[in-house]
């Protein structure tokens, strides 16, 4: 009795310090060693170090002279990350998804046709940090006239932050929103508009 008692404990102990700490050692170590980057949650830093933000995060940029990622249905607020659950049929979802579109084509200056899904629907979590090429060319022309730039100029930045599909076959191709700001802010200088943006990389 006392002998089974024994290996039950030491087995209880044996399991605890290998799954409930070895396990998670090793991975702590693996990460930070071989994907640092991704370890500390893919943060992106200002030259003088300050954290801007996560590449994997988005934000919510209203100025004229930055390009704005896909809508969220909590506001950008990466503590409450999620979807809205509004099945495509839902009357919430198709008045916000034409609220939205009403708005874009103001600020953009197109037609309806032209402005991609991702434009005016969320994603899963709300907080997708990469919108489409397409998405990105749709809101060029008037990031140049906000930053006194030609478009070509614009479009150089944009095809230089353009991420290829993953393994060049997974996905599709896509440009990070805070990246990308943050390069035409190192390209063209800060905004000097007076709209503030809640998380504006000028700040």
């Amino acid at each position: 009795m006392l002998k089974q008692l024994k290996q039950g404990v030491l087995f209880t102990l044996a399991t605890m310090l290998l799954f409930g700490g070895g396990y998670h050692v090793v991975l702590w170590a693996v990460g930070n060693v071989a994907f640092p980057a991704q370890a500390e949650g893919s943060l992106i830093r200002r030259a003088d170090g300050t954290v801007v933000g996560s590449r994997l995060i988005a934000q919510k940029f209203t100025k004229p002279e930055y390009f704005r990622a896909r809508p969220s249905g909590v506001d950008y607020n990466a503590a409450s990350t999620g979807g809205t659950n509004y099945g495509p049929s839902n009357s919430d979802h198709l008045a916000a998804v034409r609220e939205r579109l009403e708005a874009v084509t103001q600020q953009e200056g197109v037609t309806p046709a032209q402005v991609q899904s991702e434009m005016v629907t969320a994603s899963g979590a709300s907080m997708d940090p990469h919108i489409p090429p397409a998405a990105a060319d749709l809101q060029v022309a008037r990031v140049a006239a906000a930053r006194g730039v030609t478009p070509d100029r614009v479009r150089a930045v944009v095809a230089a932050h353009t991420e290829a599909p993953t393994f060049g076959f997974l996905g599709r191709a896509r440009v990070n929103v805070l990246e990308l700001n943050l390069a035409l802010d190192v390209t063209f200088g800060a905004p000097t508009s007076k709209e503030a943006g809640s998380s504006d990389p000028a700040k």
